[in-house]
């Protein structure tokens, strides 16, 4: 059985394995998809304002506006606290990339993103 393995820097590689080692990878290959997936639905957009609207039931009035471009302000200043590694990782699940899938593209550990993330995500309530 040859098994296909993709690199972050985009070369494919295949292998040629015995049938049950074959068939524990592709076991494990789709086990890991199934995890993105979960990760991926339980994600947020911050585009969704753009299909939903602003909110349900309100107008933009001159002061709803004024609070909006504040509450803008302080997500930027608190976004200017992180670490340059720790805004990057957030962009990249704030557009609905799995914490897996952001591991496998920058080539390190699950856990590091992990931890960076939470690391940012505790910075930003602070700022709060």
């Amino acid at each position: 059985m040859k098994i296909k393995y993709e690199f972050v820097d985009g070369t494919v590689s295949e292998v040629e394995v015995e049938e049950s080692i074959g068939a524990v990878i592709v076991e494990d290959r789709r086990l890991e998809d199934n995890l993105a997936r979960k990760e991926r639905y339980h994600c947020h957009s911050l585009d969704a304002v753009e299909f939903e609207g602003v909110d349900y039931g309100t107008e933009e009035t001159p002061e709803t506006l004024l609070a909006a471009m504040e509450t803008d302000r302080r997500v930027y200043e608190a976004f200017q606290k992180l670490s340059e590694v720790q805004q990057r990782r957030l962009l990249m699940m704030a557009g609905g990339m799995s914490i897996r899938e952001i591991a496998r593209q920058e080539g390190t550990n699950f856990r590091t993103v992990h931890e960076s993330i939470e690391a940012g995500r505790k910075k930003f309530k602070k700022f709060f």
